[in-house]
């Protein structure tokens, strides 16, 4: 696949990985990660995942969105709800980074796992509505100056 056509698939590759790390983190908090140092573990793939979300929420709203515009300016209103979906995914994210930082000896861990829960679904949502309404652009656009690591991921942080 040339890259031309490999932008959408990209997107949908980063979103397929996001996923998979969120559910990983709730695995691991239902496998009773909240004592001593698998409960630090737990915090430090809080914090890695909320840092690659914002990353990747960052690099769209920077790099791809624009890129997007100036090809299928039709697709403006489109990109301005998805900018907003980020703007309430960083207030989610905020809610379970303070939960999951209050998590220690006692708490319990199930206000933590309905705040994961929570994430998912909002997050599932925007991930699949941006999906249906910009991967075909992505896919057609004329190819900008980068990659799509670039376009997609400011930080590779939590992508690894």
């Amino acid at each position: 696949m040339d890259r031309a056509t490999a932008f959408g698939d990209e997107l949908i590759r980063i979103h397929e990985h996001l996923r998979e790390t969120l559910d990983d983190l709730r695995d691991e908090l239902d496998a009773g990660a909240v004592r001593g140092a698998t409960r630090r573990s737990l915090q430090e793939h809080c914090v890695g995942f909320c840092a690659a979300i914002t990353a990747h929420h960052t690099a769209e709203d920077r790099f791809a969105f624009p890129r997007l515009a100036a090809q299928y300016p039709e697709l403006a209103p489109v990109l301005a709800e998805l900018e907003h979906d980020h703007q309430l995914v960083a207030g989610v994210l905020r809610g379970v980074d303070d939960l999951v930082s209050r998590l220690g000896e006692g708490d319990d861990p199930r206000l933590v796992r309905s705040g994961l829960d929570g994430l998912s679904a909002v997050l599932e949502s925007h991930f699949r509505w941006e999906e249906r309404r910009i991967v075909a652009a992505l896919n057609s656009m004329t190819p900008p100056a980068g990659t799509a690591l670039e376009m997609f991921v400011t930080s590779t942080a939590g992508l690894d």
